[in-house]
């Protein structure tokens, strides 16, 4: 079973042509699961909202919307809708590529066989090309986003607001949902940079040792045009693991490799999986 963490913002509806691409890829072996990030989407009325306390191995976490509150919305998502026997595969873009080490560290009885974490944002945020520009936005000017995206866009009828995004998420080629009015949701809004905040603030030093631990199921994959994870970084854990499975970027793929580019990864991805696939017997 395939699962896909977001990046940050944390809208599931952006990775929907990755995982129908990635399904095909693998020819339908497995299912592939996407989870947006707590706060960061609108659930529908008839829906119940899966939280941490829904899981009672979940540890009590007050900031539910913050880093380590993420980590355990997934961790409480995979242990309430899994079944134990499933084996995962685990695939982390950008932040979510953090999230995944997370879950390896915090949750070591999940049966998690692979870990790919493309454009991985695991370590110095704020020093990045574009951390350094994002970091006094979302560290100090965050809460003047917070006014303004309450007096701008709370008023706004959501019919105006849905048009406005359909349109704008037609010319990415990106499917939408129910979650699509959360792009110009101010709540949601509002945990999109508070979350951004920690990540500036709290990602700085690479967790060298959940990697060394996990490393025979870990592939990395960073970009060569990447502003979040600049290539010094790939040079970097390169040099620190020179026995690990992590790879450079030859496409000039994006960091945002869902609008684009979703297709080549998930091929990739597909590729990379077939070693796993004929190993073991994932459950569907």
């Amino acid at each position: 079973m395939g699962h896909v963490l977001c990046c940050n913002p944390g809208f599931s509806a952006f990775y929907v042509p990755f995982a129908k691409a990635l399904y095909s890829s693998v020819n339908r072996r497995f299912p592939v699961w996407i989870i947006s990030h707590a706060g960061h989407v609108l659930a529908p009325k008839d829906k119940k909202i899966l939280a941490a306390s829904d899981d009672p191995n979940a540890q009590e976490i007050k900031d539910i919307y913050g880093l380590r509150g993420q980590v355990e919305h997934k961790v409480a998502f995979l242990r309430t809708h899994v079944p134990k026997e499933t084996k995962l595969v685990v695939i982390g873009h950008s932040i979510g590529s953090y999230f995944a080490l997370q879950i390896l560290k915090h949750a070591p009885e999940l049966p998690i066989i692979r870990s790919f974490l493309l454009f991985p944002t695991i370590e110095r945020m704020s020093e990045s090309p574009n951390g350094r520009i994002a970091t006094p936005f979302l560290c100090w000017l965050r809460y003047a986003l917070y006014v303004s995206s309450y007096l701008l866009l709370k008023p706004c009828p959501e019919t105006i607001k849905s048009w406005l995004i359909r349109m704008a998420l037609q010319r990415m080629n990106v499917q939408s949902e129910f979650s699509v009015l959360s792009v110009l949701e101010p709540f949601c809004l509002a945990n999109v940079a508070y979350l951004g905040g920690q990540e500036m603030m709290q990602v700085v030093k690479r967790d060298n040792e959940t990697i060394k631990e996990h490393l025979p199921k870990l592939t990395f994959y960073y970009g060569t045009i990447d502003a979040w994870c600049p290539t010094k970084y790939y040079e970097d854990i390169k040099k620190d693991f020179p026995e690990g499975d992590i790879r450079l970027c030859e496409k000039k793929i994006a960091h945002a490799f869902i609008l684009r580019s979703y297709q080549e990864m998930a091929d990739m991805v597909a590729d990379w999986l077939k070693d796993d696939l004929s190993k073991v017997d994932i459950a569907t």
